[in-house]
């Protein structure tokens, strides 16, 4: 299964560390690319493109304007991370044998009832008020279980051994990585 995730509302002043730190996360735990809407951010997408060649593996990071022609044109199943719908384990349980491609939908201050309509699940990771980064963790975790902790980013300049009593960071002397990142905007739905 691969997995996208679509952000919805991004806002550059208000959210320019939760949107980095979302996409971040989706990255590191295996998703292959973000999609996001509200409004478009150069430096947002610059930044993202800079890790994944400092860091390495392949991730794309895209801009669209409307989310709902994301939804509508998905080929495979969604899943929208909210406080209302099934609990987050039970629905990962029923999610991870799909083999189709996987959309994550996170949302933003308000989200449009429309994106309830078109999720194959809704999918509540607590049913309190959270971060939306801490919801696609918990998902992804249950998800791909212990793997979503577990993959490779090959071609980067850095690379971090585990070491229980320190750092311990690898750098490729005298190049830039070579991961693979691209971005992409469409503006119009």
């Amino acid at each position: 299964m691969t997995i996208t995730v679509l952000r919805l509302g991004h806002r550059p002043q208000r959210d320019k560390r939760l949107s980095t730190h979302l996409i971040l996360c989706a990255r590191a735990l295996g998703a292959e690319k973000v999609i996001y809407t509200g409004m478009r951010d150069p430096r947002l997408e610059e930044s993202i493109v800079s890790v994944v060649n400092e860091w390495g593996g392949s991730f794309d990071i895209e801009y669209t304007a409307s989310h709902r022609g994301v939804i509508r044109n998905w080929d495979g199943k969604i899943v929208h991370l909210t406080m209302y719908g099934l609990q987050a384990h039970e629905a990962a349980r029923e999610v991870k044998e799909i083999d189709e491609p996987l959309l994550i939908v996170v949302g933003g201050a308000k989200v449009p009832w429309d994106v309830y309509e078109g999720a194959d699940w809704n999918v509540s990771v607590t049913t309190q008020p959270h971060s939306e980064v801490s919801a696609l963790a918990i998902f992804m975790h249950l998800l791909q279980g212990d793997m979503a902790l577990q993959h490779e980013f090959p071609g980067g300049r850095l690379k971090i051994t585990p070491n229980p009593k320190g750092k311990d960071v690898e750098i490729e002397g005298g190049r830039r990585g070579r991961g693979s990142a691209k971005t992409k905007s469409s503006e119009s739905t």
